[in-house]
């Protein structure tokens, strides 16, 4: 299975949550969260990421252990999750994250970077 067709379909079922495409509040998580504003995905965002630092620690310490390498998957799936929702609401996708990530492919990190903040400086 490819993971880019993973979240292409999760977009498209994300999309088809938000109420203004019959998404209800009442049945779905998703069209809950749209209903409710970028708040909600926004602070969800947050707490998985604060979350994902947590498991990460626990993970740091023991590394081999399955159920912690789980819960850490786990806490980075509904950051994940959470960010592909902020995407559907600003009109974005997942593939686009994906091209931007293919662009800096073969880039230093560091260079990249000092790029970006040129650029920054220029405006």
């Amino acid at each position: 299975m490819n993971s880019s067709d993973t979240l292409a379909r999760l977009d498209a079922v994300i999309e088809s949550r938000k109420p203004a495409q019959g998404g209800d509040p009442e049945k779905s998580y998703v069209a809950r969260l749209f209903s409710k504003g970028p708040d909600s995905f926004l602070k969800k965002i947050g707490e998985e990421a604060t979350e994902v630092v947590m498991a990460a620690k626990d993970l740091e310490h023991a590394a081999q252990d399955p159920a912690l390498q789980k819960a850490f998957i786990g806490e980075m799936a509904d950051l994940w999750f959470h960010s592909m929702i902020a995407l559907s609401h600003f009109g974005l996708s997942t593939q686009e994250v994906l091209q931007e990530l293919a662009r800096r492919e073969g880039l230093s990190g560091l260079d990249e970077k000092a790029l970006r903040k040129a650029i920054e400086r220029s405006k």
